[in-house]
């Protein structure tokens, strides 16, 4: 059976083009939102709720710049994990403290065996191999093969973006 889409109206859709840019640096940045749309901060967060349960948008979060807070080494650590065991791995993995974002992707075989990716941040790359040495350990030998991967540039996060 196919999916419902959620029913989104035309301040939904308001909402998100205003929000996508990320949030505006005020004390009560919801109200501000709201007076924009001509609606309550209590709304704007009711409904923001709403789509985050719908699954419309995934999350609502702070994107620090991590050479701004002193993490100025920031390794991609890659993997070659067992296929049939990824999904537990992945899932502990993801849990460390020090790991911001890992997530599953597919081989590009033959030059590329790494299924498995964990960026860590740190203060220096000696930080970032103590790190990789945490993860390695708890794959144990579900572990073909990995490496770091070292940003050597700042690139601006966005995701997706709706024209308003």
């Amino acid at each position: 059976m196919p999916e419902s889409k959620p029913d989104l109206d035309a301040i939904d859709r308001r909402l998100i083009v205003a929000t996508q840019g990320g949030l505006p640096r005020v004390p009560r940045p919801y109200d501000a939102i709201g007076g924009e749309l001509g609606i309550g901060g209590d709304e704007v967060i009711a409904r923001l709720r709403r789509m985050l349960d719908n699954g419309v948008i995934r999350r609502i979060g702070a994107v620090p710049n991590h050479y701004a807070i002193g993490y100025t080494a920031n390794g991609m650590s890659v993997w070659d994990v067992d296929d049939a065991r990824i999904d537990e791995l992945g899932a502990r993995v993801g849990t460390l403290e020090f790991v911001t974002h890992c997530y599953r992707r597919p081989r590009r075989l033959p030059d590329w065996p790494y299924n498995l990716f964990a960026m860590v941040h740190s203060q220096n790359r000696e930080e970032v191999a103590a790190r990789v040495a945490e993860i390695a350990a708890l794959l144990g030998d579900a572990c073909r093969a990995h490496d770091i991967l070292y940003s050597t540039a700042i690139l601006k996060k966005t995701g997706l973006r709706i024209a308003g």
